[in-house]
């Protein structure tokens, strides 16, 4: 959206609109989108775990810590890729971008039913996780686009819940394709074939369906785009623009802010390894068969989407983002120290080792939490861009390092992997505590620059209250008053409040 678009629908001189929109928010349609890709993507990249119980190590003659660098492989891709993908998701339309990546992943995907060794999944895994990159960053930009900062935690809750749908497909397609006899493919080599078609057909569908932004939404009449803009003026996050402004890349590297991101981004990340890859594989070492640990694993998908919406429907109405990350890890930790505490040989202790394994589903709460905290904390697209290209990157490189704690000779415990998981759960609740510090320095700062500059020490933060309506009305201010649609950041504009 350039700013100049916008500034011409912040300069109404109506003072009065009424408005349809807090009840029916104007990116239902690009959620939609969101939703089934991340349930792709989940998918996509997922469906290794659910492949390895069908003897993909075996028949690839994977050895030793081959099977965790496979697993690795997407994320270094993703790494190497994060600096041109802040550039590309400034640069590039979403309509054109989101399904090119799409279509890119789910090519790699496919063709991992071909490979036959080491050196092609890695191959094919590498492209995964390039056209994977940009995914999480343009979605979480995406929803700072179209919704107030109050909706925010709930909006990401919606689409980042398909993790649990994508972990319950992945299991019931593999219990499923599992039994298809087939002399051509054998069972892993089916699943990744299905989950790769299934993308490549949705690309065309993103294109068709995947708006730009407000300003130019085709579902909308210009009346609704202009409410909808209005409705973002209180976020005070700035106008989308295709300027890629140097000095917001600036301002994010020399802030303690952007780095605190990327740890508590890189802790939760290198913790999930233990679920999505080696998950599958600690549940058979409980004593069950391939089938089995894939209909068990249903459950714990089940969790990880009702887990998921629970902390972002307690952040959205507690106005707390950084407690109810700290609380919904507090399971985590009980459930991986159960993990380790219990003997996974005794077969007495299925009933506590499943609970334990299910408690861990709590860790997926962290991932939607942090996405929203860390666009209602960034101002400017640059900015923006750049910050949760950031975030990508302690992203990827907890998904990188998460499954080198863990070896085959750990096998089928995996104790030693699991107690690392366990000190970075405990080591994220400290982050999430630092981090809370930092935000109320910033807002002590901006209060003194507020008094320097003549104005009230105090601002009102209308983008957390629910309700965008005044006595059944929008308060549309003055052209004067367009200061929130400039492409400031958070730190240049006085008057952005940052949330904790």
């Amino acid at each position: 959206m350039e700013n100049q678009d916008i500034e011409s629908l912040a300069d109404s001189k109506s003072t009065h609109a009424k408005t349809d929109l807090d009840k029916s928010a104007p990116g239902m349609v690009e959620e939609g989108v969101m939703v089934t890709l991340t349930n792709e993507e989940v998918l996509d990249k997922g469906v290794l775990g659910t492949a390895s119980i069908f003897n993909l190590q075996e028949d690839t003659g994977l050895v030793g810590s081959q099977y965790s660098l496979v697993s690795s492989i997407a994320p270094i891709a993703q790494l190497a890729w994060q600096p041109f993908s802040a550039w590309l998701i400034v640069k590039v339309p979403p309509r054109i971008l989101m399904p090119s990546m799409v279509l890119g992943w789910g090519v790699a995907a496919a063709s991992t039913a071909a490979c036959n060794s080491f050196a092609g999944l890695v191959t094919v895994r590498f492209f995964l996780g390039l056209f994977e990159a940009g995914c999480m960053p343009l979605f979480t930009i995406l929803t700072g686009q179209w919704y107030r900062r109050v909706e925010q935690p709930l909006r990401v809750s919606i689409w980042y819940s398909m993790n649990g749908t994508a972990t319950m497909v992945a299991s019931a397609l593999s219990y499923g394709l599992g039994h298809i006899p087939s002399d051509a493919l054998k069972p892993w080599q089916t699943i990744f074939l299905v989950v790769g078609l299934i993308t490549i057909v949705s690309a065309p569908v993103v294109y068709w369906k995947l708006d730009n932004d407000i300003t130019s939404a085709r579902f909308l009449t210009e009346h609704e785009r202009q409410q909808g803009v209005e409705r973002l003026r209180a976020n005070k996050t700035g106008a989308s623009s295709y300027n890629f402004d140097w000095s917001h890349v600036l301002e994010v590297a020399l802030e303690p802010k952007s780095w605190l991101w990327v740890v508590m981004a890189l802790l939760p990340n290198m913790g999930s390894a233990m679920t999505s890859t080696f998950g599958p594989l600690i549940v058979k070492g409980f004593g069950f068969d391939a089938y089995q640990t894939s209909l068990l694993n249903i459950p714990f998908g089940a969790v990880q989407t009702v887990v998921i919406v629970a902390s972002c429907w307690a952040s959205y109405k507690l106005k707390l983002k950084s407690a109810v990350l700290a609380g919904f890890m507090l399971p985590v930790v009980a459930g991986i120290g159960m993990l380790y505490g219990l003997r996974h040989d005794d077969q007495s202790n299925q009933g506590p080792l499943l609970l334990a394994y299910y408690l861990c589903a709590f860790l997926f709460s962290a991932n939607p939490l942090l996405l929203s905290w860390v666009v209602g904390n960034t101002a400017g697209a640059a900015k923006t861009s750049t910050t949760m290209a950031l975030y990508q990157v302690g992203t990827s490189a907890g998904a990188l390092a998460g499954p080198l704690l863990f070896t085959a000779e750990q096998s089928p415990s995996y104790l030693p992997g699991i107690r690392a998981i366990l000190g970075l759960f405990i080591a994220l609740v400290g982050c999430v505590a630092l981090q809370v510090l930092n935000l109320a320095f910033l807002n002590r700062q901006h209060s003194k620059r507020r008094v320097s500059n003549g104005k009230s020490a105090e601002v009102q933060d209308r983008s957390m209250t629910n309700a965008f309506e005044a006595d059944g009305k929008v308060q549309v201010p003055l052209s004067d008053e367009a200061a929130p649609f400039l492409d400031l950041t958070d730190r240049k504009n006085d008057e952005f409040v940052y949330i904790y």
